[in-house]
């Protein structure tokens, strides 16, 4: 049987992280390849460091029809088009610095044509169905602690950098720097968060505050009320201990203060520790890649489920083999708070996504367009659905299809 009671942490870390740099840029050529071309394959990997960002990986971008020579124009095109994109991300996340500068940093693409080896065991044919990018498994998760449906622990760490983000970019909080980290302790009681025990931030920050020379001291005075203003009443107590910039200062940050690689924070853009999550990262990815379009199904499926009243928690696993469209497997935990049988979830939830195949997945959540980049920071999940078709596995249009096993 689970504990009912218990302590537990998560974290996060801000647009400004250099990890989060390299994933905002890597999702930021994924847009760049789909809005030309919504069948682009792209897997791109970014390293960020002083003053340097490099690209590199593997690319295609063809239009049914179209011929080889187009196509590689095409892809030249998209390519040629990278460089002001990417600086323009970095901008956006603001670094001017005199180690990281959106500007003046040297930039490098090495991206190439994609493996034809791959590209024959996936795409699709007159015989044979699309098939997954790649083996492995998949996780999704939902829960009933907060209202997005995402652990508490995880949901308070990421409100807090938001939200210090959306005073830096504003002019309010002109101190802060951009990259950023939160940690969030919270004490269980019969399974529901009932106290912040500790909260941890470390954050960039100016040389001063105002005329004085800034210090833990007064980054926590400076701080401590956008913190609060997003954690739910009552939790943050007196008795809750803060650690604001431990070591005292944080002036050298970003890129430029430790290299950043794409791909090196997955369990901040999955669910904190809460759940399990898959080995493979999402940023980089176009969405025939089954690590990320697959982890969105199961979150959609998750929370759908949660949303429905069927269970307080629930965990979906699923799998593939590269090349092979149907899933091997797909596997429900509902820890113990269902009021259905898993078994019943089992054969309808894959069903309910055509299957659950890479192409089903992509045409029922629409994936097949440039809405990534605005998933780099502050999770995958746990996000509104937008206009434009972001965060559309964060939906919960199953809920009456579901309510209906019950």
């Amino acid at each position: 049987m689970s504990r009912s009671s218990y302590i537990f942490t998560s974290e996060s870390v801000s647009e400004g992280h250099p990890d989060k740099v390299a994933d905002r840029i890597s999702d930021t050529v994924v847009d760049a390849f789909l809005a030309a071309e919504p069948e682009a394959r792209v897997a791109c990997e970014t390293l960020v460091t002083t003053n340097r960002i490099v690209l590199a990986g593997e690319v295609r971008a063809g239009k049914p029809g179209a011929s080889k020579a187009e196509n590689k124009q095409l892809t030249k095109d998209i390519l040629a088009s990278l460089e002001p994109k990417v600086r323009a991300a970095v901008k956006d996340i603001g670094y001017e610095q005199k180690g990281f500068h959106w500007q003046k940093a040297k930039f490098a693409n090495y991206l190439h044509a994609q493996s034809a080896d791959i590209a024959v065991g996936v795409d699709s044919t007159e015989k044979k169905e699309e098939g997954a990018g790649d083996q492995g498994i998949m996780f999704g998760y939902a829960c009933d602690e907060t209202p997005s449906l995402m652990p508490a622990t995880l949901q308070f760490s990421h409100d807090i950098l938001h939200k210090l983000a959306e005073v830096r970019h504003s002019g309010e909080c002109e101190a802060l720097e951009p990259d950023a980290k939160s940690q969030v302790t919270v004490l269980y009681q019969d399974g529901r968060p009932v106290e912040i025990l500790q909260i941890v931030v470390s954050t960039q920050h100016k040389k001063k505050i105002g005329d004085q020379a800034a210090n833990s001291k007064r980054i926590q005075a400076l701080i401590k009320p956008y913190v609060e203003s997003v954690l739910p009443s009552g939790l943050v107590t007196k008795k809750t201990k803060w650690h604001v910039n431990p070591t005292g200062r944080f002036l050298i940050g970003g890129p430029d203060g430790d290299a950043g690689v794409t791909g090196r924070k997955i369990i901040v853009d999955t669910y904190g520790g809460a759940s399990p999550h898959g080995g493979g990262a999402f940023s980089g990815k176009d969405p025939t890649k089954v690590d990320r379009s697959a982890a969105y199904a199961c979150r959609y499926l998750a929370k759908n489920v949660v949303a429905a009243g069927l269970a307080r928690k629930c965990t979906i696993q699923i799998s593939y083999a590269i090349g092979v469209a149907n899933p091997l497997s797909f596997y429900v935990d509902l820890h113990g708070t269902g009021e259905v049988d898993p078994a019943k979830l089992e054969l309808a939830l894959p069903q309910m996504i055509g299957g659950a195949t890479p192409r089903a997945i992509r045409e029922h959540l629409q994936l097949n367009r440039p809405i990534y980049a605005r998933t780099a920071a502050y999770g995958h999940f746990g996000r509104q659905p937008d206009n434009e078709g972001g965060f559309s596995w964060e939906k919960t249009d199953l809920v009456d299809q579901l309510k209906s096993l019950a």
